[in-house]
């Protein structure tokens, strides 16, 4: 069985890119625009891995990586937070809130997902 990823983004071109990248590495990929669409889609099934950008409409990525992680199952999920904001004190936040990993924008993609392969291991479960 694939692993899953969700990603969380509500800028569409780096989702797009994301998207194509993880399911051409043989990730299952589930995309969610904004917070409140993240819980929703966690509450239906958590997956292995959230990439999490911090800065959305309605709840921010802190809020939502608490939220997850408070949930049963919640805590076992990879969570890399993904953000404009590079100041220390910002990734000091994230990975308090939580986060596994913080990656600042811009990034590479392909880094990214060489990250969430080391992350998980590899595509298959």
């Amino acid at each position: 069985m694939k692993r899953s990823i969700l990603v969380v983004d509500d800028e569409p071109n780096i989702v797009l890119s994301i998207e194509f990248l993880l399911k051409q590495a043989g990730f299952d990929v589930r995309v969610a625009r904004d917070g409140d669409a993240a819980l929703a889609a966690v509450k239906e099934r958590m997956p292995d891995l959230i990439l999490l950008d911090v800065m959305m409409p309605g709840r921010n990525g802190y809020d939502v990586c608490q939220t997850i992680r408070a949930q049963p199952g919640g805590k076992g999920t990879k969570i890399i937070m993904l953000t404009a904001r590079s100041r220390d004190i910002e990734q000091e936040k994230g990975l308090a809130m939580g986060a596994d990993e913080y990656v600042t924008k811009p990034f590479s993609t392909r880094e990214l997902v060489e990250r969430v392969k080391r992350l998980l291991g590899s595509a298959a479960a």
